[in-house]
């Protein structure tokens, strides 16, 4: 019975690790669909798999580090066509990078939940914006060592190849920790006629934004105020990446507002927009979510104290309790 414990709890723990290396490696083709070159560096305004492996490493735990470096190897080796020590290196600081991150939130009490302004702010500082850096300097300092990389180049490239990261923990790992975390079977009461009606507003306004001749990025930014205050993370976190991906796609391609940038401009307006994007859905749904649950703390300590003035002054009322007070404080 032990051995076949033993067997169950290893099988279960490859079966994750194989998941998450599948996860990073096509989520990383989904990513360099939308590639972009930056002093013969290939760079991404949206890295997907550092969203996922961050998100997989929060929920399931440090174990399954080797999928992200068995993902982060096999889309390096079919970018490349070759394996080298150079490789080796960026494989390790792409592993690296959402361990330390996903350690650091660890260490300040982070929670997946992300029912926390502070939760929020400590996924945007130390998940995406301190953490990525790791991938960064690996990434970008072997492109250097090899030659295929100027000096005066390298700084470039290492604000493109963070940003795209640090744009992929903004914008993945939240929707990696709702569908983790917050997975459940639809009931007949949930809101579906205005999650429909939110998904499609938000198609449409993040195309007209997007690809229309005029400049009107901002428009996608009351959808996601909606989108977080009826819906929470569950609901602006798909918003933040449909809106992101279209963002993206827009950009490469070139049309609309970002008609006639330069590849670098176009880099620079992705990532503020992703950012604003990705900021506004997760702090704001912190919010929301952190008032509801001081909100039921309150309802339940209400709850409880009736209770007991129950308990110790039968046949009285708790209902009375309010206008008792109210009356006290109108004589004062």
């Amino acid at each position: 019975m032990i051995r076949s414990e033993e067997f169950r709890r290893r099988a279960v723990e490859l079966l994750r690790i194989l998941a998450v290396a599948a996860a990073y490696y096509v989520s990383g083709g989904l990513g360099l669909l939308r590639q972009i070159t930056v002093n013969g560096a290939v760079v991404t305004p949206l890295w997907p798999p550092t969203g996922i492996a961050l998100g997989c490493l929060l929920v399931m735990g440090l174990r399954v580090w080797p999928g992200i470096a068995i993902g982060s190897l096999v889309v390096i080796a079919t970018l490349s066509g070759y394996v080298s020590p150079s490789t080796a290196a960026v494989v390790a600081g792409n592993t690296l990078a959402p361990v330390c991150a996903c350690l650091m939130l660890r260490r300040v009490g982070f929670r997946t939940e992300l029912d926390r302004l502070r939760d929020g702010v400590l996924l945007v500082f130390l998940g995406a914006l301190a953490g990525m850096a790791v991938s960064a300097t690996t990434g970008s300092a072997m492109l250097a060592v090899d030659g295929k990389l100027p000096s005066s180049g390298f700084w470039t490239v290492w604000v493109a190849w963070w940003a795209g990261d640090a744009m992929g923990v903004l914008v993945v790992t939240p929707l990696v920790l709702v569908v983790l975390r917050k997975a459940r079977l639809p009931r007949t009461s949930d809101r579906w006629i205005e999650a429909g009606a939110l998904l499609v507003v938000t198609v449409a306004g993040a195309l007209v934004a997007t690809r229309g001749p005029l400049s009107m990025l901002y428009l996608v930014f009351p959808i996601l105020i909606w989108a977080a205050l009826r819906f929470q993370l569950a609901g602006s976190a798909p918003c933040a990446l449909l809106v992101s991906v279209l963002a993206v796609v827009a950009g490469t391609e070139q049309v609309g507002p970002f008609d006639g940038n330069s590849t670098l401009e176009v880099m620079i307006n992705l990532t503020v927009l992703n950012g604003a994007v990705a900021l506004t859905s997760l702090l704001l749904a912190s919010v929301v979510a952190e008032q509801q649950n001081i909100r039921r703390r309150i309802e339940r300590a209400c709850e409880e104290l009736a209770d007991v003035v129950d308990h110790l002054a039968p046949g009285r009322s708790a209902a009375a309790w309010p206008s008792r007070a109210r009356d006290e404080r109108e004589s004062r």
